[in-house]
């Protein structure tokens, strides 16, 4: 429909025809690796977003922002949004930003932040937001790859009570990108910032705009958006999504997933720089005409009963967020999470990780209310601890061996591919189709490579096991770094670790384990480790024992919650004097920490190393 709403029912129908056509012709994707959903089609996302819901109920509150301080969060209704969002389409226009411009947002997670996606969707031009936390160099590349010609910002920051400063950020980055024209700059504070003759203030011109805006007539596989990633290894890859396809699955599995109904609040507490934050704070509840949180804060900030507190607060529905958090809370114990009604709490989900046995377990149990919800659960009532059960309508999983061959039958373990294209997938790699061939379609010919090692049960049901790559060679012996933190994580005093494989002169590699203890000073720390050799000798073998364990007070991960490996791989391999770039860390300071750790480590009379 030109100019209008995607007609969710017609394209199912569609969903369903492309199925078939693709079982019939898979073998196009293994010899040209293009793809396209509805060709011909033309819509504009930001209608489906906002205009078809001012119609329908203006007055329903879109967003909800629940800011860094407690019980101060902001509601804007759906007319509100779509005012906002035009003001600041017209303002991007003016400015002679246009159709197929690329436009960085560098921005805290609030309703400006997600007004800049939808004003870019609805000009034609491109975002990629970059995650507000990501040092100057690591943005400038972003902004260079992508030839951005505006970036959009705010003076600060405001996250965990600490002041962030964007806009110093960004003016070191784009001293060395001659693509900027323009720098957009929104207050988040009150604080004062320096502006230059590219500067220009937000809020003052999208004062002076029009409440409307008429959207770009954009076709089914236009970029919508570009999501760099990390840059953890290599360059950052720019990685491009699509409209109608991605704008679909997105609005899909928001409500069969997660079981969304009318009037629910939806609390996804991603940072809208990671792709889940793009589908689940912004797109696909947007879509659906939903209330969607944006949550600006820590889990712990100001005390570790934050996320049930806001729950409380908001009333929310369905609540999304990261294993890596869970562990972080379940450290605290259940005292937090008692304090407060979570009776609101009709579904729990975890994303970006694998979730262990035992933060599954807290997770569900502790609530008492609601329950962890695969999408493969709901109508059958069959919820499996730690597995994300069957795929979703569409996706067709295959399990590969070394060989590259598919693996037939159940109760077995493999690389997790997929046998043909879904709607919203990425389509390639900004200005590298052939990287993205390369990493994706060629390992294993004629089908999508996740990077996962996956298992399927006796039942059929699948188990992500972690990445591949994350996967050493132990005598010979392959094993999931992923496998062994799980079995370390089952201890009732550990939280959480992170396992990474380092070179041996005979084994060729070993294990070397990072433990986080319970805050208690009772608790005897060699005992504990000599738990846990007898957890994994248990729960794998013998060989699979860490031949290190390295106590920390905490893990070094990214805002999003990734643990950046990296870094814990230079400090088990004594290569501390570089660690390389840390900004990207939520506090950097904890590598400090595990550097002075592993200090004490190898300082002792007998280490084990």
């Amino acid at each position: 429909m030109v100019g209008g709403g995607l007609q969710l029912q017609n394209q199912r129908g569609k969903l369903q025809l492309m199925e078939s056509q693709l079982r019939t012709e898979g073998e196009k994707w293994v010899s040209c690796p293009e793809i396209s959903w509805f060709p011909g089609g033309q819509l504009n996302v930001s209608v489906n977003c906002l205009d078809v819901h001012v119609a329908k109920h203006p007055d329903r509150v879109a967003l909800v922002w629940e800011r860094d301080e407690p019980g101060t969060e902001i509601k804007v209704t759906y007319r509100e949004f779509y005012e906002s969002t035009c003001r600041l389409a017209n303002t991007l226009k003016r400015h002679g930003i246009h159709r197929g411009d690329r436009v960085a947002i560098y921005m805290p997670v609030s309703p400006l932040a997600v007004a800049a996606m939808l004003a870019c969707a609805r000009i034609g031009a491109v975002h990629t937001v970059v995650f507000a936390g990501f040092s100057a160099e690591a943005l400038a590349g972003r902004i260079k790859d992508a030839q951005c010609k505006a970036v959009v910002t705010c003076n600060q920051g405001v996250r965990g009570g600490r002041l962030i400063e964007l806009k110093a950020t960004v003016d070191a980055a784009v001293k060395t990108c001659p693509s900027v024209q323009c720098v957009f700059v929104a207050q988040r504070t009150s604080n004062r910032v320096p502006m230059t003759e590219r500067d220009i203030p937000l809020e003052e011109e999208m004062a002076k705009e029009a409440v409307d805006c008429p959207p770009e007539v954009m076709d089914s596989e236009d970029m919508l958006f570009m999501l760099y990633t990390s840059g953890s290894t290599g360059k950052p890859k720019g990685i491009v999504h699509t409209q109608a396809g991605y704008l679909l699955y997105a609005a899909l599995t928001h409500q069969y997933v997660f079981d969304y109904q009318p009037g629910d609040v939806f609390g996804c507490v991603a940072d809208i720089g990671w792709v889940t934050g793009h589908s689940y704070v912004v797109y696909g509840p947007l879509c659906n005409g939903a209330t969607t949180v944006l949550f600006e804060s820590t889990p712990v900030y100001p005390d570790p009963g934050r996320y049930w507190e806001t729950v409380e607060r908001l009333g929310i529905n369905q609540f999304y967020g990261a294993p890596t958090s869970i562990r972080l809370l379940l450290k605290y114990g259940e005292s937090w999470v008692k304090k407060h009604d979570r009776s609101s709490l009709k579904t729990l989900a975890s994303v970006g990780e694998p979730i262990n046995h035992e933060a599954w377990e807290w997770f569900y149990n502790v609530k008492r209310v609601g329950s962890a919800l695969p999408p493969a659960g709901r109508g059958r009532g069959e919820i499996i601890p730690a597995m994300a059960m069957r795929p979703f309508f569409g996706i067709h999983p295959a399990l590969m061996d070394e060989k590259r061959a598919v693996i037939t039958g159940n109760d077995v373990s493999g690389a997790l591919c997929i046998s043909q294209p879904w709607p919203g997938m990425a389509r390639t790699i900004y200005g590298d189709h052939q990287r993205f061939v390369n990493t994706y379609l060629k390992p294993y010919p004629g089908y999508y490579f996740t990077g996962d090692g996956a298992h399927r049960s006796k039942e059929g049901y699948y188990q992500i096991t972690g990445r591949i790559d994350d996967v050493i060679n132990v005598s010979g012996h392959r094993l999931g770094t992923a496998e062994i933190e799980d079995a370390l994580d089952e201890h009732p005093e550990v939280p959480e670790t992170a396992v990474i494989g380092i070179p041996h002169d005979i084994k060729g590699e070993v294990p070397f384990a990072f433990v986080v203890l319970k805050e208690d000073d009772s608790l005897d720390h060699s005992a504990v480790i000599e738990e846990l050799r007898g957890l994994v000798a248990t729960k794998i073998a013998k060989y699979a024992i860490p031949d290190h364990f390295l106590v920390v007070k905490r893990l070094p991960k990214t805002r999003s919650g990734k643990i950046m490996r990296r870094i814990l791989r230079k400090v088990a391999m004594d290569e501390t004097g570089d660690l390389g770039d840390v900004s990207t860390l939520d506090d950097p300071s904890v590598v400090t920490e595990i550097v002075r750790a592993y200090e004490r480590f190898i300082s002792q009379p007998t280490p084990k190393r």
